[in-house]
């Protein structure tokens, strides 16, 4: 079989034809090592790869891990969706002001997280925006874009400064504050999931969720993984925009290109500018590769606000470097963090490269 593994990043997984039984075989340094997979249905509204290696006569250990990881992404989504009536997260949004909502330790691990992205990324990330969220929503139903008062109005309803964080939980000091996780818990999900593989003893893991990977330790062949990065202006191509080989780390894209409101016949991004109320139109396509898929996915989405001037806003030292697509078809180019050409298996042309050298993120090659 083809050692080369290739995974897709923004909308689908591009990977080598498996074998029926979901079973492959390869003869390692020391022992012969096989990896074992698993699809899960209906995790966080989209489509689910788990892949565990480990030594042959670990079989059994490896279909436990990977139902472990598989459990460790459903219990995030039943604590953190928006769309589970029992969440965390519906609760703490339906709660009156001063009272303290009781919440998961995952919960206000992921909302402390939120908040220091908030902070990094001058407001550009911001899960307190609910309100504006559901206003556009309903702009969709009714056809026409919101007004700029229906927006201000929607934007004082919730911010972080109505909502205190506490070891036990939150309170609100404002009845309107609520808060929307979609930008950061399947990335903390999928960190969850790719400890639980490890945890368990494999060589080396693999949590896909809806095109955002993280990945860790030993592929069948000893190699780096490589993902590929889509083009955001033809994603419906094989034909990947650059390709990047990742050891140890995560790599989560953010776009306009997939995910979408139509409004009287003009596109709408998903991702809304905090700062604004507006949808974001600063890139097409972010890519971010991070030590952890929390801290990739929650940058992917300020990225996309941003634009290539939020690339100097990034942490240093945190391993954290990214790849913005700006422009539109016509006319794009491409920016990059100089951390990350050391990822990339074949740098696309043309790039911008910003900031000084540093340590390679993820493991690199």
């Amino acid at each position: 079989m083809n050692a080369k593994r290739i995974l897709g990043v923004g909308v689908v997984a591009v990977v080598a034809a498996l074998a029926a039984t979901g079973l492959w075989m390869s003869r390692g340094r020391d022992a012969l090592l096989i990896v074992r997979e698993s699809r899960p249905e209906a995790v966080m509204g989209t489509r689910t790869h788990l892949l565990a290696v480990v030594e042959a006569d670990r079989d059994e250990e490896a279909d436990e891990a990977l139902q472990a990881a598989e459990n460790e992404l459903r219990n995030v989504e039943l604590q953190m969706s928006r769309r589970i009536e029992l969440s965390d997260v519906s609760k703490f949004n339906a709660a009156p002001a001063g009272q303290l909502v009781e919440l998961a330790p995952q919960t206000v691990e992921v909302l402390r997280a939120s908040r220091r992205l908030w902070e990094q990324s001058d407001g550009a990330f911001d899960v307190t925006i609910r309100p504006l969220i559901l206003l556009w929503m309903q702009a969709g139903q009714d056809g026409a874009p919101p007004t700029a008062e229906r927006l201000a109005a929607a934007r004082d309803e919730s911010r972080w400064p109505d909502m205190e964080l506490r070891d036990g939980g939150a309170v609100k000091r404002k009845a309107t504050a609520a808060v929307d996780l979609g930008g950061i818990a399947k990335g903390y999900g999928i960190d969850r999931a790719a400890e639980a593989l490890r945890r368990a003893g494999c060589l080396g893991g693999l949590v896909d969720v809806g095109g955002d990977i993280r990945c860790f330790g030993r592929r069948r062949d000893g190699g780096a993984w490589h993902v590929a990065v889509r083009n955001p202006f033809r994603p419906e191509t094989d034909a990947p925009l650059t390709l990047l080989a990742i050891s140890d780390g995560a790599v989560c894209t953010s776009g306009n290109y997939e995910r979408f409101t139509e409004i009287a016949g003009k596109r709408y991004s998903h991702i809304l500018d905090p700062r604004t109320g507006l949808p974001a139109d600063a890139a097409p396509s972010v890519t971010v590769v991070a030590p952890t898929a929390t801290l990739a996915d929650g940058w992917a989405t300020a990225l996309s606000v941003l634009g290539p001037e939020g690339l100097a806003l990034l942490p240093r030292g945190a391993g954290v470097e990214a790849m913005i697509v700006a422009g539109t078809s016509d006319h794009y180019t491409i920016h990059a963090t100089v951390g990350l050409r050391g990822l990339l298996v074949e740098p696309p042309a043309g790039v911008q490269w910003h900031g000084a050298p540093s340590r390679l993120p993820a493991g690199g090659r």
